[in-house]
């Protein structure tokens, strides 16, 4: 199974449509969002080409293919309008024999590790920072931003296929942080 991940739409068509292309090319079985999927926060500027009514006409027809969880910029409005849920602070996922908790962020970081064991996967977005490295038995990974990355890091998403976790670049594909999963 591989799993496309993808943080911090923010509301931008634009960064979206890249993304979409990305997911097809990368031959991704499912989507998961991990939160500020429509709008873009008071603390960030206006994404390319912002229109979070066509970031909706974009997600709504992959449904089936989409798992997501709330990020600090989403709302129940915005639930209003998405025909899968977001609303849940986290969600659990199996790889293998490891767990894979999948959060926003805003709350558990790797500042502020969840209940997770040893070998156990914690994915979070909201720093529009990639990560991918293993602290204190534990793997810490994050894609970064598709449309608002920070710290001079490229628009990315990230890959979990394998065993791996890759983050890539959202223009060309091309990995730039990889780990494997012991």
């Amino acid at each position: 199974m591989k799993i496309f991940v993808i943080s911090d739409i923010h509301g931008s068509e634009y960064y979206l449509k890249k993304a979409i292309e990305a997911f097809k090319k990368e031959n991704g079985d499912y989507i998961l969002i991990l939160g500020d999927e429509l709008y873009h926060g008071p603390r960030n500027p206006l994404p390319k080409d912002y229109n979070p009514k066509g970031v909706v006409e974009i997600l709504n027809p992959l449904k089936n293919k989409i798992m997501a969880i709330r990020g600090n910029c989403d709302s129940e409005v915005d639930q209003m309008l998405l025909e899968y849920p977001i609303m849940g602070d986290y969600t659990s996922l199996f790889l293998n024999e490891k767990r894979i908790f999948a959060t926003h962020g805003h709350i558990f970081n790797k500042n502020n590790m969840p209940n997770v064991d040893n070998g156990d996967i914690l994915i979070y977005g909201h720093t529009h920072i990639p990560l991918a490295e293993k602290i204190d038995g534990k793997y810490i990974l994050n894609p970064g931003s598709i449309s608002l990355p920070k710290e001079n890091n490229p628009n990315s998403y990230g890959i979990i296929e394998n065993n791996k976790f890759s983050v890539k670049k959202l223009e060309n594909g091309q990995t730039f942080m990889e780990i494997v999963f012991e």
